[in-house]
């Protein structure tokens, strides 16, 4: 399997996991959103940002992550109705899809994600 698709699968498992150890419950859009955030931070932050500081790499991933369940959000709570999360009781929410409080989580949670970016990457080294 190529690194992409251990990234992704990785992500998809990872993201609900997650979810459903922070609050209970979960959405199968969760794993697809895990695994194009697990992408997203691989190619942005391991990647095109490998030489900044890990501050900056962190902030990007954590735009990224937020990013991801802000489109997430608008497709599937706002446009199929579906309610999944709510956050407009949160603080600086951003139509209740998004907020600064989980924003500055995902900050933190791309440490162990660039953390698996290299694993897997080693893992298809191995491979070849």
């Amino acid at each position: 399997m190529n690194k992409d698709g251990m990234l992704f699968l990785t992500g998809s498992c990872a993201y609900p996991t997650l979810e459903m150890a922070w609050r209970g419950e979960t959405h199968c859009s969760m794993a697809l959103a895990g695994g194009v955030c697990l992408c997203l931070i691989d190619w942005v932050c391991c990647g095109r940002l490998r030489h900044k500081s890990l501050f900056a790499r962190c902030l990007a991933g954590a735009g990224l992550i937020t990013g991801v369940e802000l489109a997430a959000g608008l497709i599937v709570n706002t446009g199929l109705g579906l309610r999944v999360w709510d956050y407009s009781k949160m603080p600086l929410n951003l139509m209740g899809q998004v907020c600064l409080p989980y924003s500055l989580l995902w900050f933190g949670l791309t440490l162990p994600a660039m953390a698996l970016c290299r694993l897997c990457g080693r893992a298809q080294e191995a491979d070849a």
